[in-house]
């Protein structure tokens, strides 16, 4: 069975950081495209940035672009979402999610799997 489990969020001041982590049981992230997708109340679900197999190939949303890192560990089979100069407007649920065959890292129904999510929230 597939899980993946999000941690990381948390209350935090506008200008600060945050690290998302995404640890996957059941599959292995490296035989996987990874990302993250945020949702904040009344809105859709937005992409936010993925991973491909090949760890040097990531992508981001031009909202989080110079601001947010993802990254891959395969020994720990987990992904991360470093978040830097936070805004109140990154506030949203984060979700993980992994898809075996990924065209557009954009668009959340090409992803098989997602976890709970984690709530961050930046005040200004």
């Amino acid at each position: 069975q597939v899980q993946l489990v999000e941690s990381g969020g948390e209350l935090v001041q506008a200008g600060g950081t945050l690290r998302l982590s995404c640890v996957g049981s059941g599959l292995t992230f490296s035989n996987y495209v990874t990302g993250w997708f945020r949702q904040a109340p009344g809105k859709d679900r937005e992409f936010v940035s993925a991973i491909s197999w090949s760890p040097s190939n990531t992508f981001h949303a031009d909202a989080v672009k110079g601001r947010f890192t993802i990254s891959r560990d395969n020994a720990k089979n987990a992904v991360y979402l470093q978040m830097n100069s936070l805004k109140p407007e990154d506030t949203a649920v984060y979700y993980c999610a992994a898809g075996r065959f990924v065209l557009k890292v954009e668009v959340d129904s090409e992803y098989n799997y997602w976890g709970q999510g984690t709530q961050v929230t930046v005040s200004s």
